[in-house]
Order: C-alpha cells, then structure tokens, then sequence
C-alpha cells in the first residue's frame, strides 16, 4: 500500500520525539501542492502542518479517497469539523481518523458525531486525544458508541472528561450495540468513582481486549473493584494499563489473582507506582502460576531494588510466554543485573526486550551482560542507557555482542558516559554483526573522531544498520556533511539527531 507522508518536522529533534519517528519509516514524503490521484486505499499522514484556509479548500476534496487519515498538530478548529464530518458521511472506505493534538472542542465533536452516526460511516479507529474536550462531549460519544458496531478502537487521552464524563460514555460501552475492542482514557481525570461502571464493562463487554486506565487517580479501591471485573468468565482483556495510577503494594495482590487465573491477559503495565519490592514479590508468585501468559510486563519507577531482582529473574528463567519487560528507573545496582543475568541465561528465558535504563548500573555488572549477549538468542532489544558504564562496560558489551549466538538486533546506550576511546570497538560491531539494526549513542561526548569511526563502519558492504541515534552529540560541519553522504550512498541507513 502506498503512503503519504507530509511533516512540518523533520528528523531532528530531542530523544523523546524517537518513538514518533518509528511511524514514519519507509514513507513516501510529498509536499501538500502536489496531491497525487491515487486508489482509494492510500494513506494519508499530514503532521504539524497549519492550514491556509485555501490549503485546507485544496486538501478537502481528496479526503474521500483515503482509507486512512490522520491529521495531527494541524491546529484544526471547530471550524474545520464540519468538513470532516462530510468526509466521514461520504467516503465508506474510510477506516482510521487520527485528530489528535487540535482544538476541536466540544462543539467540534459534536459535528464529528454526526458524521460518524451516518449509516454509510465504516469507520473503525478513531483517535482524539488532547482535543480540548470536555465532559460535555461525552453525551454525543455515548450516541456515537451506542449506534456505531464497526467503531472497535477509541482513544481520547489528554481529555478533561471527568467522572461524570466517563460515566456517560460507559453508558454507551454498555450498548449492545457497541463493539469496542480497545479503549483509552490516559490523563482523562478518571477519579475511583469510575471503576464500577468501568468494571461492568469489563464483565459484558467480550469484545473488549485493551483497556488503558493510565495517568489518572484511581488508587487501590478501584484497582479491586477493576480487578473483580476482570475475573469475570465473559471478560477477554488482553492488555491492561494502569500506570500512574497512586496503586500501592495493597493493590498486587488482587492484581496477582487475575495474572493467575486469567490466561487471557498478555500485557499488564503499572509502571509508576510505588508497589515495592514487597509488591512485586506479590505479583511475581502469580506470573509463576502455569495458568498465567504474559507476554508484557511493565514496572517502570515502582521503587523496586536489587531484592526485587531475585523473584523476576524466577520469572524470567521459567515464564516462556514473557516477551518484554521494562524496569526502567529502579535502583537495581549491579547486584540486581548480577541475578537479572542469572535468569535470562537460563534455558527457557524467552525475553526478547528488556528496558534497563537509569538503574543505577556500572561498568562491573557489564561482563555478566555480556555473557547473556553470547548466549541467549531469544534477546532482540537491550536499553540500556542512563547507567555508569563508561568506556569499560561497553567495551565488554561489544565482546558479547561480536559471538556468533548474538542475535540482538538493537541496542540503546544513551547517556552512559561514553567517550570516543570506545568508537573502535562500536564499530567492529556495527562492520561485522548483520544483525544488529538500530544503535543509539546519544548522550555521549564521543566527539567528532568518534563519529566518524562509526560512519567508516557503516560504509562496510557487511554493515546492515538502519538507524544510528546520535541525538545531543556534538560535530563540525565537516561531520555533518560525512553523515549526509553516507546517507545518499546507503538509502536503507538514516542517522538520527
């Protein structure tokens, strides 16, 4: 399928603007004045573009030929629902529209509603997060859910919809009518006065596999009421994401009993809450049940130490299902990474991304890394930057990494005090391991000679980087202009920075 890809940005900016990138590799850029005639199953993918209102007028008419259409950061208004509107009553090939990031407001959801409670409307994903909503929008949300079976994806994060907001939208998730499969409602200013509408839900409506609660204050007593929802024989979640959400070590224990009895559940992710070590003892017992199938298992900043690292690597060494785990931002030290190492050497250790950023680890827990690097296959992804490792600890690393059981595929080392004594090594990895696709070295003073040790390495025939990540990095101009050239000569390799 072709795309369209029209950006504002290019791919220059801060390293927290990396995962947007991910979306727009391998894409078609054409400017806005030179719309192509094409199928009508073309996506279309404008971002951080402000229309003129003869731009917009120009934009309008081919709308009707998309099947995708996401508009984000385009400063649309109120203004321009209607004509949107127009394109959702018109064009029945349309299956995604992503809005997020404008000033729509209430008055502008409501036009949208219209359009989307037309009978020749087939729309399936609709994305409106921070959209200056309100709770005054939730009433049209409800109709639109209650007469709307092929809608199953509805994201409207960064909403102030409030309680009494999300009371009235589960009223339509209630309809049995509505086939919703996924649902988010990230920093929408849920409050625990939600979890018993949203654990009905949980309890009627089969359809729904991926539900995400995060960044809003629930705290304990509605994690329970959730949990009992979840418990449910009609209940097919998948996915459940309650980061941030004031959950304490009082709330692992009922979350544990759902890890155990429902082998439904996939992904679990509740980082940013202070359970403890005492907590994920908790839920570790239960990631242990047979019954249990986790595949995703996200502790992020939960006050976990290198005692916690004990039980998850029991996990890690015996859970088969286990696919990614994050423990980004907990003082493991290298005492944890020592037994983290232990588990993942194991036999059955089945990880294949593990997130290890800012947990306080040096360079002397990095000849243990290296030793799961030569002998665990499964490993495909390793963050581990914002630790102490230094010129030493990666050039460990670069010892595991050059055995020929390495597979892995990507590897972060962002901020990890990296000098450019450390290039030659780095580039002997990237000259000689065809496996490995993406290495980021942000962060680093690695200086002009180390970078352009690590464009010498790209330019080998062997070498089959896509994405070398040099954010915060400091060149000349002579630099800047290798880096372009090894672009043009290598189109499948893009540095990022």
């Amino acid at each position: 399928m072709l795309q369209v890809v029209y950006s504002g940005t290019g791919l220059k900016g801060s390293s927290g603007d990396l995962l947007a990138l991910v979306g727009k590799r391998d894409t078609l850029a054409l400017s806005l004045s030179r719309f192509p005639v094409v199928a009508s199953e073309m996506d279309l993918d404008i971002q951080c573009e402000e229309f003129s209102e003869s731009k917009w007028k120009e934009l309008v008419p081919s709308l009707n030929q998309y099947k995708t259409i996401r508009l984000d950061d385009c400063c649309l208004l109120n203004s321009h629902c209607e004509d949107l509107a127009a394109v959702l009553s018109s064009n029945q090939a349309l299956a995604e529209l992503k809005l997020n990031n404008n000033e729509l407001g209430d008055s502008g959801l409501e036009k949208l509603c219209k359009g989307l409670m037309n009978p020749s409307c087939k729309l399936q994903k609709l994305w409106l997060q921070n959209c200056n909503l309100t709770k005054a929008c939730c009433e049209n949300l409800r109709s639109m859910l209650s007469t709307k079976p092929s809608l199953t994806e509805l994201r409207l994060g960064d909403n102030r919809l409030g309680t009494s907001g999300v009371k009235v939208l589960c009223q339509g998730l209630l309809d049995p009518k509505c086939q919703l499969q996924k649902l988010q409602l990230e920093y929408c200013e849920l409050s625990p006065a939600n979890a018993e509408a949203l654990s009905s839900a949980l309890r009627t409506k089969t359809s729904l596999t991926e539900l995400n609660l995060s960044n809003n204050r629930l705290g304990d007593r509605a994690v329970k009421e959730l949990c009992q929802g979840l418990l449910d024989a009609n209940c097919s979640l998948q996915s459940l994401q309650l980061e941030n959400c004031r959950i304490t070590v009082a709330s692992c224990g009922d979350l544990g009993t759902v890890l155990s009895a429902k082998p439904s559940l996939k992904e679990l992710c509740i980082g940013e809450n202070k359970i403890g070590d005492a907590g994920a003892a908790l839920l570790c017992q239960s990631l242990l049940d047979p019954n249990c199938k986790i595949e995703k298992l996200w502790l992020w900043e939960c006050d976990l130490s290198a005692a916690s690292c004990k039980d998850l690597a029991t996990v890690i060494s015996t859970k088969e299902s286990l696919r990614e785990m994050s423990l980004i931002g907990n003082d493991l030290k290298d005492e944890g990474m020592e037994h983290l190492c232990q588990g993942l050497k194991a036999p059955k250790a089945a990880v294949q991304s593990l997130w290890l950023r800012e947990c306080g680890l040096t360079a002397a827990c990095c000849k243990s890394v290296a030793s799961v690097l030569s002998e665990n296959s499964s490993l495909k992804e390793l963050h581990i930057g914002g630790n102490n490792l230094q010129d030493e600890g990666v050039a460990q690393l670069c010892d595991g990494l050059m055995d020929p059981n390495c597979t892995l595929q990507s590897l972060w080392l962002g901020n990890s005090e990296l000098t450019p004594a450390c290039c030659d090594k780095l580039a002997t990895v990237i000259a000689a391991k065809q496996c490995l696709k993406e290495l980021d070295v942000s962060n680093n003073p690695l200086e002009d000679a180390g970078v352009h040790k690590l464009c010498e390495a790209v330019k080998n025939p062997n070498c089959h980087l896509q994405h070398l990540i040099l954010y915060d990095i400091y060149w000349n101009s002579k630099t800047e202009d290798e880096l372009k050239a090894l672009e043009e000569s290598k189109p499948e390799f893009k540095a990022i920075y």
